[in-house]
């Protein structure tokens, strides 16, 4: 049974910072992803992290702000979020690819297993 626990959400001032935790278990993955929906849109892509080579790639949106990192022995995924911006208020979600593909997956689509998300509240 797969599962993605993510932790770490809260309201923070506009310019704070959150991090936020996935941890994985129940089957082989290639592949974390962050993704993040505030209400009445659509889910966005925020960050994603290939498992073995750990490489990384971001939309600009938070390029630059935001760092995903990983933990292989607990198989936990991370994203430092700084100068955070009220903006990106959302729930945030983690998601698994579990097959590999030569490319950044950047569609909700594309993922395969989905976390419960974490809300992250900036206020002004």
């Amino acid at each position: 049974q797969v599962q993605l626990v993510e932790s770490g959400g809260g309201l923070v001032q506009a310019g704070g910072s959150l991090r936020l935790s996935c941890a994985a278990s129940g089957r082989a993955f290639s592949t974390l992803g962050w993704f993040r929906q505030a209400p009445g849109k659509d889910r966005e892509f925020v960050a994603t992290i290939k498992w073995d080579s750990g490489s990384t790639y971001y939309p600009p949106s938070v390029k630059g702000r935001f760092t995903i990192s990983r933990d292989n022995a607990k198989n936990t995924m991370f994203l430092q979020m700084n100068s955070l911006k009220p903006d990106d208020t959302a729930t945030y979600y983690c998601a698994m690819k579990t097959a590999y593909k030569n490319y950044f997956p950047t569609r909700a689509a594309e993922y395969d297993y989905w976390g419960q998300g974490t809300q992250v509240t900036v206020s002004s």
